[in-house]
């Protein structure tokens, strides 16, 4: 089961990047909030595969993976529901849409690159619980590893104000960033698929 898990929800991941990167393309943000629910849905079980699949050693690593996996998920779920829902069906405002609307940089902005922090946390961790011993696999663990990195900058830029509603192509360097995140993530979803592909059960 622990197999199959890690399988389907790594191309459950994998699909939902795809549907991200091709809706902000396209410019449907319905599209985008959606699929990034659903990359959430396939992150999670996908940790928790990872975290099944390691030893006695790794267990701490791989709860702690665990936990910022759910932290992650709470933050964005709440961030890209309000978008769907209150923000997409109400007539916000000034001050409340500065708050809800995701586009005005505002408050949600803020937590959802907090959620996109723990969500590089966990990958940092759960990466620890992979012993490579092929090609493919040293590469999943060092894409973990590296992604880790992003949560430094997902803390740092709301704290300076990196991004604001007057911001000169602030949508379009939004749009090129993510971009190169869904680019980046798309491998490690296809490297996980084959991981757990070759576990013996």
């Amino acid at each position: 089961m622990n197999k199959k898990i890690g399988m389907y929800s790594s191309l459950l991941t994998l699909l939902a990047v795809l549907v991200f990167a091709i809706s902000m393309i396209v410019g449907s943000d319905f599209g985008s909030y959606l699929s990034s629910m659903f990359i959430a849905w396939g992150f999670v079980p996908m940790i928790c595969a990872f975290a099944a699949s390691g030893n006695k050693e790794t267990k701490s690593a791989g709860n702690t993976a665990m936990t910022f996996a759910a932290v992650y998920t709470v933050l964005i779920m709440v961030v890209y529901f309000a978008q769907m829902t209150v923000v997409r069906l109400s007539q916000l405002n000034e001050q409340a849409s500065q708050i809800l609307d995701y586009k005005n940089f505002g408050l949600l902005f803020s937590y959802d690159l907090l959620g996109y922090a723990f969500m590089a946390l966990s990958t940092f961790f759960i990466a620890w619980t992979i012993h490579a011993e092929n090609k493919s696999e040293k590469w999943l663990k060092a894409l973990l590893l590296i992604h880790g990195i992003f949560a430094v900058s997902c803390v740092i830029m709301p704290m300076l104000g990196v991004f604001s509603p007057d911001m000169a192509g602030g949508d379009l360097i939004g749009i090129l960033v993510l971009e190169f995140w869904c680019v980046y993530f798309m491998p490690v979803c296809i490297l996980a698929y084959r991981y757990f592909k070759n576990i013996k059960e």
